[in-house]
């Protein structure tokens, strides 16, 4: 067992690399003021009470966190029909519908958001409603996927006793069906509502710079503004958003778990 765990090193080490150093890399930018040495730090909390005491950014997050949860609401509406029907298929359909599922995944997210920004250039409407649309065609396979992973691992005995005791096929999918499929269905907003909530691009091309979400602004400090301290703050802000999020999706799920 011993000779196994020396297997994890290389892990560990990438961990670190690319995870952890970054991380206490952004922790350090975000409690100093901008322009200091590294032999002189000068530290302070200015950097977050700008993004608390400063009106426009609390809503930017709340936008943000709006536009995540619609996206996964529309995602959840979409996805379980659509894993339903595929994990009623015989075996040969399904693992077609799920080629046609995944294939426009072979492609960079990128150059698909950039063609359906020539697509919704023809239409004349909001630009949230673009942004949306963007991010529910980048997402969706996510929740499609994860549901039915639930859907098709579902003993097919448990459905025919709801049968023979006299249940409609209604009443089989909301008492069986429906409550065993949930953790597909968690497991599916996890993979839906991280991404869409710290997403940059789609708002920013779908978008045309006038729907402004969380990420386009931490791009603009790093980037345009060169405020790397304040970008940190907000990145860090973002990620406790995240991790929060991740905390209920995993209690929701353990409570799923222990009722079945």
């Amino acid at each position: 067992m011993k000779s196994f765990s020396k297997m994890a090193w290389p892990y560990m080490l990438w961990l670190g690399a690319f995870v952890v150093i970054p991380m206490f890399l952004i922790l350090m930018y975000s409690i100093t003021r901008q322009g200091n040495s590294v032999i002189t730090l000068n530290f302070t909390i200015e950097n977050f009470a700008k993004f608390f005491s400063d009106s426009i950014f609390p809503i930017v997050l709340w936008r943000s966190l709006k536009i995540a949860l619609i996206t996964t609401v529309l995602c959840i509406l979409i996805g379980y029909p659509c894993a339903y029907i595929i994990a009623n298929m015989s075996e040969r359909a399904q693992a077609f519908a799920i080629l046609l599922i995944t294939l426009p995944m072979w492609i960079n997210m990128l150059i698909r958001t950039y063609a359906w920004k020539g697509i919704l250039s023809y239409f004349d409407m909001d630009a949230s409603i673009k942004v949306i649309i963007g991010m529910v065609y980048n997402f969706l396979p996510f929740m499609i996927l994860q549901i039915h992973t639930s859907l098709s691992k579902l003993d097919r005995n448990l459905i025919t006793a709801a049968e023979d005791l006299g249940a409609d096929k209604f009443e089989t999918f909301k008492r069986v069906i429906l409550p065993l499929s949930i953790p597909g269905v968690i497991s599916g907003i996890t993979l839906v509502f991280l991404p869409a909530v710290s997403s940059f691009f789609i708002p920013k091309l779908l978008g045309g710079g006038e729907y402004v979400l969380i990420g386009n602004l931490i791009e603009n400090y790093f980037i345009s503004v060169g405020n790397w301290n304040y970008g940190s703050a907000i990145s860090l802000i973002m990620a406790l958003v995240i991790i929060l999020s991740m905390f209920v999706t995993k209690k929701l799920d353990k409570k799923v778990g222990s009722e079945d």
